[in-house]
């Protein structure tokens, strides 16, 4: 009985469930449940979904690595000719490329895979120009980010190369799109070089692919003749240290082309092993099964470990902002209980206000009356926000996700004030309402009284007030 349809089903609920995430709390870990929610949509999306449901797609092999592994030498140099970038500036990656044999085209022209990255190609029969990769990157750069898709006949049916951008790029953009790439991945390619096989980014990287449990092959870059050997021992043993010694390993020497001498492309007996291996795990169908269904299956069983600490933060999340809002309900209750007792004990016939109606009518008018009246409430309720803003301001000071906010951006919003700035404008728009109120019921009640003894409305409104 084949469960795929099931297991599609189940997984694509899982993936919305997982878009529907919101972490904007400070809470302790919670950026670090992201980048999981991040990672976790990027591996549904781009990998175990469409690999599910077309099982039958070409085998995508990434190859990443930090700045200056030879990413992109190593891509021309397995395919035969250039099709990425390569050079001394960085990033020479900005657009990345995928490369294909021209019968795997359609795997890949649609967005059945990183439907995120807007697809950009050569003209059918057209040659790439070496001389024109830059501003074939650069029109990827004017919108979203984009995937430009080459084939070449040199590529055995069924792989598909993609040269990802730096790891470890300054470019934030370069270094998320990386991830996400990595993500898409059947078989993942990392690249290091002699210098920098040690350093911690690509040493995440490898943790990472150990983690997913998924296909890993790892080449060791531009290694002088003199030390490979050594260097190529060191590098075995850190691997078996770290779990990962059965992982296969390539080793390319340093050689003129690796730095864009000669033809730019390193000699075929330099990549004929990866090749190999990668032709192999495309082309033999135990050997494809084997690669697709441990990193399928590793990405699956990771979900056991992740999906509960997203979970967890999400839980942490809510039960911060219900004592959060708790806080902001508390306080604007209590002062809500305070203001109505104060009002009811003539709170707002005070100062100025008092003075008016004292004076009322011999000396103050019934429009000065109601005016003072309307000032006097409008401070009385300026207050009363002050002080609760003032206890909620107390109470996130001693909550980890509260101490980080500024309270006068979210605890207003939080209790319905809005910004900060918008306070008095607001108690203004809703004091003039009350006082329109009263001068209409004023205004009705005179309306149904004979004229000849009726009081003027301004007068039945501030007696009212």
């Amino acid at each position: 009985m084949d469960v795929r349809p099931q297991l599609i089903d189940a997984l694509s609920a899982l993936r919305d469930r997982v878009a529907a995430v919101r972490l904007p709390l400070p809470l302790p870990g919670a950026e670090r449940a992201r980048q999981t929610r991040v990672e976790l949509l990027a591996q549904l999306d781009d990998y175990l979904l469409p690999r599910l449901k077309d099982p039958e797609a070409p085998l995508l092999a990434v190859i990443g690595g930090s700045t200056g592994a030879g990413k992109s030498t190593l891509v021309n140099s397995l395919v035969g000719c250039r099709v990425s970038e390569a050079g001394v500036l960085r990033p020479t990656t900005r657009t990345p490329v995928l490369v294909c044999h021209p019968d795997d085209h359609h795997w890949f022209a649609g967005v059945r895979v990183l439907p995120q990255l807007t697809r950009i190609w050569l003209p059918p029969g057209q040659a790439p120009d070496p001389d024109g990769l830059d501003d074939l990157a650069a029109r990827g750069e004017d919108g979203e980010a984009a995937l430009r898709v080459e084939t070449a006949v040199s590529l055995p049916r069924g792989l598909a190369l993609l040269d990802a951008p730096d790891i470890d790029s300054l470019v934030v953009r370069n270094r998320v799109l990386a991830a996400e790439l990595i993500c898409a991945a059947d078989v993942w390619v990392m690249v290091t070089t002699a210098s920098r096989y040690a350093d911690a980014v690509p040493w995440h990287l490898l943790r990472t692919a150990k983690e997913y449990d998924a296909a890993l092959v790892t080449v060791l870059d531009r290694v002088p003749h003199q030390v490979i050997a050594e260097v190529s021992r060191q590098y075995a043993a850190l691997l078996t240290r770290a779990g990962l010694g059965d992982v296969p390993r390539f080793t390319i020497p340093e050689l003129p082309e690796s730095t864009g001498g000669g033809s730019g492309l390193l000699p075929t007996s330099a990549v004929a092993p990866l090749r190999a291996w990668l032709a192999h795990r495309a082309q033999d169908p135990a050997a494809r099964q084997q690669a697709v269904g441990r990193t399928a299956s590793g990405v699956i069983e990771s979900l056991n470990v992740r999906m509960p600490a997203l979970a967890s933060a999400v839980a942490a999340q809510y039960a911060a902002s219900v004592r959060l809002t708790g806080a902001v309900d508390e306080a604007y209750g209590k002062e809500a209980t305070r203001i109505r007792r104060r009002l009811k004990n003539g709170a707002v016939l005070s100062g100025d206000a008092r003075t008016r109606w004292r004076g009322h009518p011999l000396y103050s008018s019934p429009e000065e009356l109601l005016e003072a009246l309307v000032d006097s409430l409008v401070a009385l309720l300026q207050c009363s926000v002050s002080a609760a803003d003032e206890q909620i301001r107390t109470h996130w000071r001693r909550e980890p996700a509260g101490a980080l906010f500024r309270f006068e951006d979210a605890g207003r919003e939080a209790g319905g004030w809005g910004p900060a700035e918008d306070v008095e404008g607001r108690i203004a728009v809703a004091v003039r309402r009350w006082r329109r109120v009263l001068e209409e019921l004023a205004e009705e009640e005179v309306r149904q009284l004979d004229r000849s003894v009726a009081p003027a409305p301004e007068n039945v409104a501030a007696l009212l007030a």
